[in-house]
């Protein structure tokens, strides 16, 4: 059986197109999960960093601060996913540029998850001073924040922060494929004729189907001319 073209209704893409887009799809759904998972633990992680920065420089803007930053790059992290997966349906429909945009989206999306993930190993292994005899150090910021969290908490967020990156990676290099490539390659439309017994559209050059007369029956009149051609010639009557 031939391909048919992208689009078309009985169009089927190939796996590795089809495993990338899901892959897409399954990045969103654990980027909501990771933002339910710090909007039920915001208080928790206010409470800690509120006690962490009692008495210090910070006690009034510190928490605040790290909320911010918290909330906002899970909400970020949602967008972008869901970009992604407006992307991946593209890609089902063969959309070229979609596949290019999913290419830089994804990057970007590796990027910013991957100096996330790498930014809190480093802090949370530094426990030296921060800069200010006033302000606590960031092990013992860490250590009440460990303190205060659910003690499935660490794990889950941890697991949450890897398998996405691990997942749009994964979609990029499938979309970089052979077979994805053919996917993505223009075709030309092909021309399927008229099913016989529904009228042609006026303006067609085909002409009009008929109906298989049964016997006994009168015959059909004849086709209608098609808007801008010649009438068709009454024969002369037999002398």
């Amino acid at each position: 059986m031939s391909e048919l073209a992208p689009g078309s209704d009985r169009a089927r893409p190939p796996g590795t197109v089809r495993i990338s887009s899901y892959l897409l799809y399954a990045v969103a759904a654990i980027e909501v999960v990771s933002l339910l998972v710090t909007l039920a633990t915001l208080s928790s992680l206010r409470q800690a960093l509120t006690d962490a920065y009692a008495g210090t420089e910070l006690a009034e803007s510190g928490d605040t601060v790290a909320i911010v930053v918290a909330v906002g790059g899970s909400i970020f992290a949602l967008l972008v996913a869901i970009g992604l997966v407006v992307l991946g349906f593209l890609n089902l429909r063969g959309k070229k540029a979609a596949r290019i945009v999913t290419w830089v989206v994804g990057g970007l999306f590796l990027l910013c998850c991957g100096a996330g993930q790498v930014l809190n190993s480093v802090g949370g292994s530094m426990g030296a001073d921060t800069g200010g005899a006033n302000v606590p150090d960031q092990a013992a910021v860490q250590a009440k924040i460990d303190a205060a969290m659910p003690g499935w908490y660490n794990p889950v967020n941890a697991v949450l922060g890897i398998i996405p990156i691990l997942l749009v990676l994964v979609a990029l290099i499938l979309l970089a494929l052979p077979a994805s490539n053919e996917w993505f390659k223009p075709r030309a439309a092909t021309w399927e004729p008229p099913t016989p017994g529904y009228p042609v559209m006026p303006g067609s050059s085909y002409p009009t189907p008929q109906f298989p007369q049964q016997a006994g029956e009168p015959p059909l009149p004849p086709a209608p001319p098609v808007a801008g051609s010649e009438p068709p010639e009454t024969p002369a009557p037999p002398r």
